[in-house]
């Protein structure tokens, strides 16, 4: 899976978490814009780890050392 497919997929399901959040927990106007904005911040956390975790991968920073024999 490429980088951009899983972002896909990451932002459908914050969509789909934020339907949810809006026909589950529908309290008021002031209270349904917090669960929203938490449900966003979470999503964009969690993609972010993903991403950071995913690219640093292609560059790693530690190089194997391969000794003269190899």
């Amino acid at each position: 899976m490429g980088f951009l497919f899983t972002t896909l997929i990451f932002a459908v399901i914050g969509m789909i978490a934020c339907l949810c959040t809006r026909i589950c927990c529908n309290k008021g106007p002031s209270a349904n814009l917090l669960h929203l904005t938490l449900v966003t911040t979470a999503t964009v956390c969690c993609w972010m780890m993903w991403a950071i975790v995913y690219l640093a991968q292609m560059n790693p920073l530690i190089v194997p050392i391969l000794s003269e024999g190899e």
